[in-house]
C-alpha cells in the first residue's frame, strides 16, 4: 500500500531543508555538520529495518545535507556495508545542551527538534513507498528516547508528534532479517548476548511458544548447592506463596499484594548470582513471570555520565529483564554519590519500572549487608517495594572444602589421598582466618584456578608423566609455601 510520505529526492531535500533550518534558528547554524552526520547515521539504523535496500534510499540518505554543506555521494553497495554495521539509536550530544538551554529558558526547541526528527525519518522509510513496522519501531524508539532527555532536564511539555505506528503500510521482514550478517561482521560481533532473546522470537514467529523452564531440573540444582539451607528454604517458601495465591485467584477467592521483589544480604561469593539465576526459572516454570531470564548490572551498567541519559540508559536495562529477573549487584552504589549524583536518577527510574511492570519483572537487589541497609533506608520507595530480605551467610571450612572438590569433579582432577587428607584442614584455615575481603566461593574457585597452574609447573617437569599424573592433585599443590 502506497505512503503518503514518499518524496522524491529532490523533494525529501526541500523538506529536510525546511526542517533544519527551522532548527538553526533556535540552536545556531555551527550544528549543522553535526545534524547531518546525526541523520545520516540514523538513515542507515533506519534502513536496517527496510524491507529492502535499493538506490532509492542512496538518493534518499544523499538528500540529506544542509545549506553550505557538501552534498553525500553514497553509492548503493557502500550504503549496504553501512546497513549491515549500523548500531543502536544515541541521542546526539547537541541535543543534551539543548535540553538544558531549554530548562534553564523555558523554552521547548528540544521538543520541536523530536517533531521534527519524526517527520524526517518518516519521509526516510517511505523512501521505497513502504513503512515497516520495523521502521516505525525504530522512529519511535528515537522519539521515546529523545523525551526521555528532555523529561529528565525538566523541559517543558510541548504538543505531541505524529505516532509512527498509524503510517505502517507493510510487515515484511527487515533488510537485515533476510540478510543476516555472516560470523565475525561488525553486526554480529555483539549478538551474543541477545542469543536467548532472537531465539524466544524465532519461537513466536514460528507460533510455539517459547518452553518454560523444567522446575524439576531446576530445584534439583537448587537443592545440590553447597550449604545456604535457610536460603533455600526462603526460595521454596516464596514458591509455595506465589503457587497458592494463583489457585486462590483461580478459584474466584481475593489474594493479598504480593512484591516478589527482594534483597540479598550477604558478603561475595555466597551464591547471591547464583540463587538468583535459579529463582528466575523456577518463576517462568509455576507462571509467576513469563520468560525467566536473568539480566545482571551493577552501577555501571545503569548510571551515564550526563543528564538525563541514564534514564534512557536504566529504562533499556529494565526493557531486556522484562519477564525475568534483573539483579543489581552492590546496589547501594547507586545512593553513594550525594542529593546530585545521577546513581538517585536510576533508582527513580527503577522503581517507576518496578510499579509499571509489577506483574512481569522481578528485581533483586544485592550487596554487604550494612550498606545494602542505609541504602534502602535512603528512600521510603526502597523499603516499601524490597520487602522481602534473605541473608547468604559465609561458608564455614566444611562447606568450601565441599565446593573445591565440586570444582575438581567437575574439571577432571582429583586428590590423592595425603591431599585429600590436608583439604579440610587447609579450607578450615581459610574460614577461620577470613578478614573482610573475604571471597567465599570466589576464594575456593581462585585458590582452584592456582593450583591448577602449579599442578601443571610440577607435571611439565615430569619426563613422562602418566595420565593419573595429569589429573591428580598432591599436598604441595595447594601453596607454593608448602613446597620442600
Amino acid at each position: 500500500m502506497p505512503t503518503q510520505w514518499k518524496r522524491s529526492p529532490e523533494e525529501l531535500h526541500k523538506t529536510y531543508i525546511a526542517n533544519t533550518e527551522a532548527f538553526y534558528r533556535v540552536a545556531g547554524r555551527d550544528l549543522a555538520a553535526q545534524m547531518d552526520e546525526f541523520c545520516v547515521t540514523c538513515a542507515t539504523q533506519l534502513f536496517a529495518r527496510s524491507a529492502s535496500l535499493g538506490q532509492e534510499h542512496a538518493d534518499a540518505v544523499n538528500a540529506l545535507y544542509s545549506k553550505g554543506q557538501p552534498k553525500p555521494g553514497w553509492l548503493l553497495w557502500g550504503l549496504s556495508s553501512a546497513v549491515g554495521k549500523s548500531g543502536e539509536f544515541l541521542p546526539p550530544l547537541f541535543f543534551w545542551s539543548l535540553t538544558e538551554k531549554d530548562a534553564r529558558q523555558g523554552t521547548d526547541s528540544s521538543r520541536v527538534f523530536i517533531r521534527m526528527l519524526t517527520n524526517i525519518l518518516l519521509c526516510l522509510a517511505a523512501a521505497d513507498d513502504d513503512v515497516t513496522y520495523a521502521e516505525a519501531e525504530y522512529i519511535t524508539e528515537c522519539a521515546d528516547k529523545l523525551a526521555a532527555l528532555c523529561d529528565g532536564a525538566g523541559v517543558k511539555k510541548g504538543k505531541p508528534g505524529l505516532r509512527a505506528a498509524d503510517f505502517v503500510t507493510s510487515a515484511e521482514p527487515s533488510f537485515l532479517e533476510k540478510n543476516p550478517p555472516r560470523a565475525g561482521t561488525a553486526n554480529g560481533a555483539g549478538q551474543g548476548q541477545n542469543q536467548d532473546q532472537g531465539q524466544d522470537q524465532g519461537q513466536a514467529a514460528n507460533g510455539k511458544e517459547p518452553e518454560k523452564p523444567d522446575l524439576d531440573g531446576l530445584l534439583a540444582e537448587l537443592d545440590g548447592l553447597v550449604g545456604l539451607e535457610k536460603v533455600k528454604k526462603d526460595v521454596k517458601s516464596m514458591m509455595n506463596l506465589v503457587k497458592v495465591r494463583k489457585l486462590r485467584q483461580d478459584a474466584g477467592l481475593p489474594v493479598p499484594p504480593l512484591s516478589l521483589h527482594m534483597v540479598f544480604l550477604g558478603n561475595p561469593g555466597t551464591g547471591k548470582t547464583t540463587v538468583a539465576r535459579l529463582l528466575s526459572g523456577l518463576y517462568a516454570a509455576i507462571g509467576a513471570l513469563s520468560k525467566g531470564q536473568l539480566v545482571e548490572v551493577d552501577r555501571s551498567g545503569l548510571v551515564a555520565g550526563y543528564v538525563g541519559q541514564t534514564a534512557i540508559k536504566t529504562q533499556e536495562v529494565v526493557a531486556s529483564a522484562l519477564g525475568g529477573v534483573l539483579f543489581v549487584d552492590e546496589a547501594y552504589s547507586l545512593a553513594s554519590g550525594g542529593e546530585n549524583d545521577f546513581g538517585r536518577e536510576a533508582i527513580e527510574t527503577l522503581l517507576k519500572a518496578m510499579e509499571d511492570h509489577r506483574e512481569d519483572l522481578v528485581v533483586i537487589v544485592a550487596g554487604y549487608t550494612g550498606p545494602m541497609e542505609r541504602f534502602l533506608s535512603s528512600n521510603p520507595g526502597l523499603e516499601s517495594r524490597f520487602n522481602k530480605r534473605i541473608f547468604f551467610e559465609d561458608y564455614d571450612g566444611d562447606e568450601l572444602n565441599a565446593i573445591f572438590h565440586m570444582q575438581c569433579r567437575k574439571n577432571g582432577y582429583e586428590l590423592d589421598e595425603e591431599a585429600e587428607a590436608y583439604a579440610g584442614e587447609f579450607f578450615r584455615a581459610m574460614y577461620a582466618n577470613r578478614d573482610g575481603n573475604f571471597g567465599n566461593g570466589r576464594d575456593v574457585r581462585n585458590q582452584f584456578e592456582d593450583m591448577v597452574v602449579r599442578q601443571a609447573d610440577r607435571v611439565a617437569a615430569m619426563e613422562k608423566p602418566t595420565k593419573e599424573d595429569l589429573v591428580r592433585f598432591v599436598k604441595e599443590d595447594f601453596a607454593a609455601g608448602d613446597r620442600d
